[in-house]
């Protein structure tokens, strides 16, 4: 086989990936349709989702370096009568540092605009950034023409300090000044691009910056960024067999996996793409691991989720307006859907009643929040880990009391308050909500346990609660609240009755069926009835 090329993990650099033949997906021809339909533009997107390799793009497009574009769509932009290069100033706001104080949050931008000034032969002086930039932009376009300005993760000196009010209130006015400027000086620059993870700040840092057309949610550039399955199977084709060759496993069906894994981001509720820092990880080194969302800010999301009382479940279909992520307000005072949504760990979906709907992106994304919500609830990685091994022995035993005891000692270490409070947030659920909290917690349970569950499993003639699935042993679930009966006994009784009848696991040779009763007054499962199903 002919030595595969190289794939760029963890490179943002346009120059270095064209240079060293890195592979690269070629997304000029959306960068070009920018440049010619407008001057100013804002894209929010997740990390590790291409922002900064865009960025890089445009420097290297508007700084003439015509040889790195061969046989790609934007080679015929040199070739314009009108092309001409700009001076170009990138500020890379995550690198500034904001732990430290004012005065060391300065000088980190300081140390940018330095470079940028450096590179044309300037030298400039300041006490105040938004001085120096101004400045900068005066110097540039006196000595060179217009300018252009590019400026990646504008945000995130304020998502550095988001559980600090004071500092965020820093960071936007002293990024509030610094962004004015790109507005005032419309007459010199010629073109500018900001990105991030978020447009919160519409009523600080984005009152400076109404002039940017926000293509975010745009049709026309929802896949201007990740992969599109057209775009993976056409560049990484043999890496995909490699892959394949490496698990001992057919092509067709590595690419049915990888797709359940990394694939299912949306930015419009239409098009699908594959998250790319994680399916380059994985063809790799072909594992189906959490890549993108180990690679940051899962402590955060955590302590996210336990301060909102959160469940994994509540968003899954939930409904949402088109605006639902740009309406006014601060990062630090978001709605709970914006959030999720802008920082990745929500995708769109096409909306029944209203314009969109949320879900997870994949399977990577949905385990990794089940195991934060997990991991709060346990507090102690031994516990956890003792629970997993025990709910995975009384699975493969067919030991249902077994089942019956793990999930309990789950429900006991959720505080009372924390079952009103999830309840309250799931607004608008056609049904009982207190059942569905505990369906939904149990979900999250099974799912953070690296196990494979089917929630709702459809057939002709209903939908099952879950289907767990671990190594052959497949347990059909129907949790039902014993208020709704006489008692516990006949509760569970039903639950089992209902699996049967409506032939929940006709599809299965051989299964556990477990029908569960919860007392909500005592928040366990009180009674369980259960057999086995053999072919």
């Amino acid at each position: 086989m002919n030595k595969l090329q190289k794939l760029p993990i963890g490179i943002q650099t346009f120059e270095t990936i064209r240079n060293e033949n890195y592979l690269y997906v070629d997304k000029t021809k959306y960068l070009i349709d920018l440049i010619d339909r407008g001057a100013a533009y804002f894209l929010s997107r997740p990390r590790r989702f291409g922002k900064s390799l865009t960025i890089s793009t445009f420097d290297a497009l508007f700084s003439g370096k015509k040889e790195l574009f061969k046989g790609l769509a934007a080679e015929e932009f040199f070739e314009r009568s009108e092309y001409k290069t700009h001076p170009v100033i990138r500020l890379d706001m995550s690198l500034t540092v904001t732990r430290d104080g004012r005065d060391v949050f300065y000088e980190s931008i300081f140390n940018m605009m330095d470079y940028t000034a450096n590179r044309y032969g300037l030298s400039l002086k300041g006490k105040h950034p938004a001085t120096v930039f101004s400045a900068l932009i005066d110097e540039l376009y006196r000595k060179y023409g217009s300018v252009v300005v590019l400026v990646d993760e504008y945000d995130k000196p304020m998502l550095d300090c988001l559980h600090s009010p004071d500092k965020v209130e820093e960071m936007r006015n002293v990024l509030h000044d610094i962004y004015i400027e790109i507005k005032g000086k419309g007459q010199e620059i010629r073109f500018a691009f900001l990105t991030g993870i978020s447009k919160f700040s519409k009523v600080g840092v984005f009152s400076a910056l109404n002039n940017l057309k926000d293509i975010s949610m745009q049709k026309k550039y929802a896949t201007m960024l990740g992969y599109t399955e057209e775009e993976l199977l056409l560049n990484f084709d043999e890496h995909i067999i490699a892959a394949a060759d490496e698990i001992g496993t057919t092509k067709e069906d590595l690419i049915s996996q990888i797709r359940y894994y990394y694939d299912g981001f949306s930015f419009d509720g239409e098009s699908r793409l594959y998250n790319p820092f994680s399916t380059l990880l994985f063809l790799d080194s072909p594992k189906f691991l959490n890549y993108w969302f180990e690679s940051g800010t899962s402590s955060f999301i955590a302590r996210y989720m336990k301060d909102k009382k959160l469940t994994v479940e509540q968003f899954r279909g939930y409904g949402v307006s088109r605006d639902f992520a740009s309406t006014p307000g601060e990062i630090e005072t978001a709605t709970t859907a914006s959030f999720l949504y802008q920082s990745g760990y929500l995708s769109l979906r096409p909306g029944v009643l209203d314009d969109f709907s949320l879900d997870y992106p994949n399977h990577e994304v949905l385990t990794a929040m089940s195991s934060l919500l997990i991991g709060n609830i346990f507090g102690d990685n031994e516990d956890l880990n003792n629970a997993r091994n025990r709910l995975r022995e009384s699975l493969v035993s067919d030991n249902a009391p077994g089942v019956q005891g793990e999930f309990n000692k789950l429900l006991d270490k959720i505080p009372y308050d924390d079952y009103t409070k999830a309840a309250q947030s799931c607004a608008g659920y056609n049904g009982d909500a207190r059942e569905w909290i505990y369906r939904s917690t149990l979900l999250s349970y099974i799912y953070g346990m690296g196990l494979d569950v089917e929630a709702e499993r459809h057939n002709k003639k209903g939908r099952a609660d879950m289907v767990v699935k671990f190594r052959s042993h497949i347990w059909v679930m129907e949790l039902k609240m014993s208020k709704h009966y006489k008692n516990a006994t006949e509760c569970a009784a039903a639950a089992l009755t209902q699996i049967k009848e409506k032939g929940y696991a006709d599809s299965f040779d051989e299964a556990m069926l477990m029908g569960i009763a919860i007392d909500d007054g005592e928040r366990q499962i009180t009674v369980i009835d259960f057999e086995k199903k053999t072919a």
